[in-house]
């Protein structure tokens, strides 16, 4: 039975969970997911800000399908990095700050990036349980030339809104285009399923997502990503804001 066909209170409360949850982001940003390795220097630090037409995070507009202004920051240590990470949400609170820290290495040809990423909704009443913390596991490795495939094990013991323990699975196959103009073109693929131990009404929330665009790097600091999302529509997708779109985001990193 589809979460839809539960009571307008229910379905009312699946949706608004649906927006207000984390935003890892999908596709093109580097947090938490694989990077390209240690820093040359002992210490290094980099920054981005950008803006969005939709905030999407695993296929479900967090932002209520409207645009978001993002940044972040990140410092590298040898093989650990921390970084800070935020974008407006529309929720209560109406910010999300994701603080995530961990440590790379390479095992052979494989590359491995393990570490914590903790979601935060500031002025969001602590009645709502909408902070939790993620477990994160990858490994990435070259697959011909210029392309890069990656599989990324996420855990958190309790998601958020209380809704128990949540494992999601995801592989990321990203594909370097020949430049043309001033532009340095990346193609980037997603696919991704969230398992849901606990179920909601006595449904499971299990879902599947996934992306496709390109990154378009331009002028050494700028870029411009188009990319498509879209869900099986299913489970914690089962609501509006999941429904496939088009996203455009432009990003500055210095």
């Amino acid at each position: 039975m589809s979460i839809k066909t539960a009571s307008f209170g229910a379905a009312s409360l699946l949706a608004a969970l649906a927006f207000a949850g984390p935003a890892l982001a999908d596709g093109i940003s580097g947090r938490g997911h694989i990077s390209e390795g240690p820093a040359t220097r002992p210490c290094s630090t980099a920054g981005n800000v950008g803006l969005t037409t939709d905030y999407v995070f695993r296929g479900i507009s967090q932002n209520n399908e409207n645009p978001a202004v993002q940044g972040g920051v990140d410092l590298t240590c040898g093989n650990f990095y921390f970084g800070v990470w935020g974008s407006n949400v529309d929720q209560e609170g109406t910010l999300e700050t994701d603080v995530y820290g961990g440590y790379k290495t390479n095992l052979g040809h494989l590359g491995l990036d393990v570490g914590l990423i903790y979601y935060a909704y500031p002025g969001t009443s602590s009645s709502f349980n909408a902070d939790y913390l993620e477990v994160k596991a990858a490994l990435s490795g070259e697959i011909g030339k210029g392309g890069t495939l990656s599989g990324t094990v996420f855990y958190s013991p309790d998601y958020t809104f209380d809704l128990g323990a949540v494992t999601t699975l995801e592989g990321t196959f990203t594909q370097a285009l020949p430049r043309f103009s001033i532009f340095t073109p990346t193609f980037g693929a997603t696919v991704g399923r969230s398992f849901f131990a606990d179920k909601f009404l006595g449904q499971d929330l299990s879902y599947t997502y996934w992306n496709v665009g390109v990154t378009l790097g331009f002028r050494e600091k700028w870029s411009l990503d188009l990319r498509y999302h879209g869900t099986d529509g299913e489970g914690f997708a089962d609501t509006p804001l999941a429904d496939d779109r088009f996203v455009g985001t432009v990003k500055y990193s210095f």
